[in-house]
């Protein structure tokens, strides 16, 4: 190369950008540590053909950073970087798949072959389309090739070392709107488009559910054939299905009627066995619930236990002996086992409620002795109740007792002159602190304990109301079928007879029913009597036992206790009265 060298650091810039060793006049490399190996300086990145800038664009910079361009030499020009305070050249709109630039600026004696030398490093160029105007258009093959081209815009162009105006020129590189390149866009899209329906037909036809097999035409062989499988039980769905798909088609007619009359009838067979089904898998279920129900109360009946032992170790027999860390845990412990088990009856409860809610009136009057059980049952869950209850009135007593003894001990402290009085007044404050809360679980559980007899009471009213519904329908049918068999005898008046004589004393006797009904072990009747002059103080003791004595059938009278604690009690006995009469 002979051209003039008057800055050799922008000459060994521009040969390294064309991957050249940069050599000087006498033939030796100005620069000792460029690497012929990678085809450029140490340290720098080797050029690939699919970075941007090839041989003499260099790689894109972030648009923050300002672009140092550089002097460009080639063999039969040299091209100048220009002015970096100058705007960047003005481009129009990129055409979609644009692979043509317009290069202007060029110099008057620019050739063709001078255009290939600066350009062709940009990629293969494919056209190039000269005008006299100093002016031409470049095809490339790919479209990136482009932006490399676009990097020379702005250059200053020197053929040779000549100054003649007709051998300089500015390059203006433009994006160009060309026919051919449009026409292989377009050509890549409609591809494009046709691997993309491609590939969702393909998809579709994976998710799409398989298509239900054919049905055969109606032939006699094929007749014989669905008619054996609707006698097979695992083949009966495929066989109706085809039975039904030949009669919407219309294949019934004269002759093959006979036929089809045979292959319904077979179908008919099956609706016995499917009843037989459905009833095998009722009684399964039903199994099902009864064992669940079963195991309900087991689990029930264990956390009761639990409950009780927490109940037990609250107690003040053994409360004082745990620490404050022991007792807050079993508090915690008595807490949570009482919330799962109200949870767990509460579920019981719901079950059985929903089973006497399915029972009809029919089932109710043939299960009379089933409700007899139930009352039995209702009666022993409200004795259970009533004992508990009166368990816990005595240990609220008790420790109503206890503080009153506490209470009198720490006024004995006061007066006397003890040593150890503070640290016995301690041991005082902090056992009814204890009492006092204990106190108040007491009657909390107190007050939920009520809160279930009344609601059994409740539920006993209700079986109450139903069984004496049962009764009038009973007596309804006794008078309908006594005054069908003595239609010509005259009624008789037992209205003489009756024990009751007033409303009033109908009122007591359901009053006192009641009572007695929630006192199961009896009471005496000047306790009756002072439950009844809450409701009316002129009720007199002598009527009230005297209406008692007149209804054998409704209460009785034993004697409970021995030597000095013997006393008389009535007790109620309706429910026994009733089958007796």
């Amino acid at each position: 190369m002979t051209l003039p060298m008057s800055d050799p650091t922008a000459w060994a810039t521009a040969m390294n950008n064309l991957g050249m060793a940069p050599l000087g006049i006498a033939g030796q490399p100005i620069l000792p540590d460029f690497d012929p190996a990678l085809g450029m300086m140490t340290g720098i990145p080797p050029i690939t053909p699919m970075m941007p800038g090839l041989g003499i664009v260099p790689p894109p910079i972030p648009p923050d950073m300002p672009v140092v361009k550089e002097i460009i030499h080639c063999k039969s020009c040299t091209l100048f970087p220009p002015n970096p305070n100058l705007p960047p050249p003005a481009t129009r709109e990129r055409p979609p798949g644009c692979k043509t630039v317009f290069v202007g600026g060029l110099p008057e004696n620019g050739t063709e072959q001078i255009i290939v030398e600066v350009f062709e490093q940009c990629g293969e160029i494919i056209a190039i389309r000269k005008s006299k105007k100093n002016f031409c258009h470049i095809r490339f093959a790919e479209e990136y090739m482009v932006d490399k081209a676009l990097y020379l815009s702005g250059y200053r162009i020197r053929l040779g070392s000549s100054t003649d105006k007709k051998d300089t020129g500015r390059l203006h590189v433009d994006f160009a709107q060309a026919r051919d390149d449009l026409y292989e866009w377009e050509c890549k899209q409609r591809m494009l488009a046709r691997e993309e329906r491609h590939r969702r037909r393909m998809e579709e036809e994976r998710l799409r559910p398989p298509s239900p097999p054919p049905v055969v035409h109606y032939s006699d062989h094929e007749c014989s054939i669905v008619a054996e499988k609707l006698k097979d039980d695992s083949k009966f769905s495929e066989a109706v299905q085809t039975l039904l798909t030949w009669i919407e088609r219309g294949e019934v007619n004269r002759r093959s009627a006979n036929n089809f009359y045979s292959m319904i009838q077979s179908a008919n067979s099956h609706v016995r066995r499917l009843v037989n089904e459905k009833a095998a898998h009722e009684k399964d279920m039903e199994e099902a619930k009864e064992k669940f129900k079963q195991a309900l109360s087991g689990i029930l009946i264990q956390f009761e236990q639990i409950v009780a032992v927490y109940h037990s170790a609250s107690k003040q027999k053994a409360w004082d002996h745990f620490t404050k860390a022991q007792r807050k845990n079993i508090s915690v412990w008595c807490k949570q086992a009482e919330e799962i088990r109200n949870i767990h009856n509460d579920e019981l409860m719901g079950i059985r409620r929903e089973e006497e809610m399915e029972m009809s009136d029919d089932e109710i009057e043939e299960t009379t002795e089933t409700k007899e059980t139930e009352e039995s049952a209702l009666v022993s869950q409200a004795e259970a109740l009533k004992e508990e209850n009166d368990s816990l009135r005595w240990q609220l007593d008790a420790y109503r007792n206890e503080v009153e003894l506490l209470k009198q001990e720490q006024g004995k402290a006061h007066r006397e002159d003890d040593p150890n009085r503070e640290q016995q007044l301690k041991l005082l404050q902090q056992a009814l602190q204890g009492m006092q809360q204990h106190l108040l679980k007491v009657q909390e559980e107190y007050k939920r304990k009520e809160a279930e007899l009344e609601k059994i009471k409740d539920d006993k009213l209700q079986v109450e109301k139903m069984l004496e519904n049962l009764k009038e329908k009973e007596s309804c049918a006794s008078r309908l079928c006594a005054s069908s068999q003595d239609s010509d005898y005259p009624l008789e008046k037992t209205l003489n007879s009756c024990p009751i004589k007033s409303e009033r004393e109908a009122l007591l006797v359901g009053i006192i029913s009641t009572f007695l009904h929630v006192h199961p072990f009896g009471a005496s009747i000047e306790y009756i009597c002072s439950y009844l002059h809450r409701l009316d103080n002129k009720i007199c003791t002598s009527d009230v036992e005297g209406l008692m004595s007149r209804l054998q059938h409704t209460f009785k009278q034993e004697m409970t206790g021995v030597g000095a604690s013997l006393e008389k009690r009535w007790k109620f006995c309706g429910f026994e009265g009733l089958k007796l009469t």
